[in-house]
């Protein structure tokens, strides 16, 4: 009773069941504390079985409120299989607004495969790889640039050794309907919850819907219609959920696989950028300015685009540390 994770879920059962992944962890507070994790079974027979998750990272909300939403919306009579919904994965890190997890200090997404006898973060990440993502055909991760950045809207799939589900997968992302994709290829060891999906035997799907701590109009939209897209897409709804229209784009495919596509910081300093997010900028372009308020007489310096790209990412925050990342510009690829 003091290691593991318990639950008294069981996914066989039909209807709506709205549960907790329950890990203790004893603190001053409260010696036997247990973090809870909500969770929802949505069944109705046989079919195919998808998992929704979002909250890997607290601060990244549109995940967060589009399956919240679901749970809510979402009758079992109008589906066929199963969707199971973790709409804050990482909840202590979501009830703080902060990306990590501040009972341990946890990042979620750099947990897999986790340990049932470590910290509350590590095992629910042993948990999500070794037992739920092996129930499912598809693991769905909701991600946003949280807090600190703003993302250009993205899916991303790992690459698979196998390639019939590597194709599958290619074709999941691309149906979600966002206007860029990625194909990330981290390795088999990989730490994150594509890693763990792939590893589990599911068709791992992720993405950036948004950033800066907040939820926007267009942001909630696109979420919507890519949650709405993949279960269509499979077979799981007949009729939109959350969307008011399920339009499928044209997914741009996008390379980002160098250090040098990114700037980072190697000094204390406040940043002031000279491109926007979505703009297609050339080597050796101006990218902004880093000041050093700690000296008013030095001149700001100019950095510099090392490559030609679509500006995908871009730091929020203003004042930086060494090592922060400021720009991220990805190379579009043919398919």
């Amino acid at each position: 009773m003091h290691s593991g994770l318990v639950h008294s879920l069981d996914f066989d059962r039909d209807g709506k069941t709205l549960a907790h992944l329950s890990i203790p962890f004893s603190i001053d507070r409260s010696p036997y504390f247990h973090v809870k994790v909500p969770i929802c079974l949505i069944r109705n027979g046989e079919g195919p079985s998808v998992l929704l998750m979002a909250g890997n990272h607290g601060d990244e909300y549109e995940g967060e409120l589009s399956l919240a939403r679901l749970i809510r919306k979402l009758d079992p009579a109008l589906i066929k299989g199963r969707v199971t919904i973790l709409p804050m994965a990482n909840a202590p890190a979501v009830m703080a607004a902060k990306r990590c997890s501040p009972l341990d200090g946890g990042n979620l997404n750099r947990a897999f495969p986790g340990d049932p006898a470590g910290t509350p973060t590590s095992r629910l990440a042993h948990f999500l790889e070794s037992d739920l993502f092996a129930r499912h055909d598809i693991v769905f991760d909701l991600h946003s640039g949280g807090t600190s950045m703003e993302h250009l809207p993205t899916a991303l799939v790992e690459r698979n050794a196998d390639p019939e589900r590597h194709q599958r997968g290619v074709a999941l992302m691309k149906s979600l309907g966002m206007p860029y994709g990625f194909v990330a290829d981290n390795g088999a060891a990989s730490p994150t919850s594509m890693g763990a999906a792939r590893r589990a035997g599911a068709i791992g799907i992720s993405g950036e819907f948004g950033g800066g701590g907040t939820a926007t109009v267009d942001s909630m939209a696109i979420t919507a219609r890519a949650i709405d897209n993949l279960l269509l897409g499979v077979g799981v709804i007949e009729e939109p959920v959350l969307a008011s229209s399920t339009g499928v784009l044209e997914t741009r495919l996008l390379s980002l696989s160098r250090h040098s596509q990114g700037i980072y910081t190697t000094r204390r300093g406040w940043f002031e950028p000279a491109a926007r997010l979505g703009e297609h900028v050339a080597a050796g372009q101006l990218a902004g300015w880093y000041h050093d308020l700690e000296r008013l007489d030095d001149a700001e310096e100019a950095l510099h685009f090392a490559e030609a790209g679509i500006v995908i990412s871009r730091r929020l925050h203003t004042m930086c540390e060494a090592g922060d990342c400021l720009m991220q510009v990805a190379e579009p690829v043919s398919a």
